[in-house]
């Protein structure tokens, strides 16, 4: 229980910070625009590329994996349906559905997974899921969703357009960069990947430093018109997913003990602080990113604390 104690409190330490800066306006005006803009265009990028250029990819088939894919399906799914019915727009849908599944394995499923399972490296399959499948996926659909109408573009043009959407975004360029190098074979060089490393190494702490400047006069969470897709994002993500993971765990495929744990334990994380950025950056959901994280966050504490107790 320890290492999620640990996770938590560094998140908000420098949540804190980055609310620190915003309330004194420390950064200036701009500060929480700047920081996201660096974290989105140079830093994930390239902490993408270097974590993936030395990941074996074989992790991939992993059979906890694909619980991890199902429940993560199950609760965007969900929302998806939801949003549907209740006719929500696709950019708001697509960050609500995120927030629903996409699970903060990075700088929160590390230490809890080091410290509670005892194995850092059980989330990296659950993050190359996500930088690989999820996020290009869903980061298209934002691309396309909030780009302006193609007006008198020419049919070809705009197909080839919709075509390599993903492969313009920053974020999706450094991932599948990283992948094409593991897939390789081959090693780069210390000094080559040490510039990468060294960037990237700001990735966390900025997005971390932007939701706390934005919670600066944010008023109270699930308030106002997007209440309702706020508390089903938090609802899915705290229980819906968690159990879905658990029911596929134990009843499907007769999973117990540690490896029934760790499915449990990464669908439960709270939703990726990253989602708010990704949010700001096509200005859309950027309010139902910021609460769900937030109510996520802490949320998740209790049910991270109480799966440990019954299942560890």
């Amino acid at each position: 229980m320890g290492g999620v104690i640990t996770g938590f409190a560094v998140i908000a330490t420098v949540i804190a910070t980055g609310y620190v800066l915003g309330r004194y306006e420390l950064l200036g005006t701009g500060g929480r625009q700047v920081l996201t803009n660096l974290a989105f265009h140079v830093a994930t990028p390239a902490l993408l590329f270097e974590t993936l250029a030395t990941t074996d990819l074989h992790v991939i088939a992993s059979g906890p994996l694909l619980i991890t894919a199902l429940s993560t399906l199950s609760a965007a799914g969900v929302f998806v349906a939801v949003a549907a019915v209740r006719r929500w727009p696709v950019g708001q849908s697509t960050v609500g559905a995120l927030c629903a599944s996409y699970v903060n394995a990075g700088n929160l499923g590390i230490p809890i997974a080091a410290y509670v399972l005892g194995d850092a490296s059980l989330v990296a399959p659950v993050l190359l899921l996500q930088q690989l499948v999820i996020g290009p996926c869903a980061l298209t659909v934002l691309d396309l969703s909030t780009s302006q109408p193609g007006g008198e573009e020419p049919g070809r043009r705009r197909v080839l357009r919709l075509l390599t959407t993903p492969f313009r975004n920053p974020v999706v360029i450094g991932a599948l960069s990283g992948v094409a190098v593991s897939a390789s074979g081959l090693e780069p060089p210390g000094p080559v990947l040490e510039p990468f490393e060294l960037i990237g190494g700001m990735s966390v702490p900025a997005v971390l430093l932007a939701f706390g400047i934005s919670l600066r006069g944010s008023a109270a969470p699930a308030r106002g018109p997007e209440r309702v897709p706020v508390l089903l994002s938090v609802a899915l993500k705290t229980v819906g997913q968690p159990a879905v993971a658990w029911a596929l765990g134990a009843g499907v495929f007769g999973l117990s003990g540690k490896a029934l744990l760790t499915v449990v334990v990464t669908s439960a994380l709270p939703a990726a602080q990253n989602l708010f950025t990704y949010a700001s950056r096509y200005g859309t959901g950027v309010r139902l990113a910021r609460e769900s994280v937030l109510l996520s966050t802490f949320l998740s504490v209790p049910v991270l604390l109480s799966v440990a107790a019954l299942l560890g």
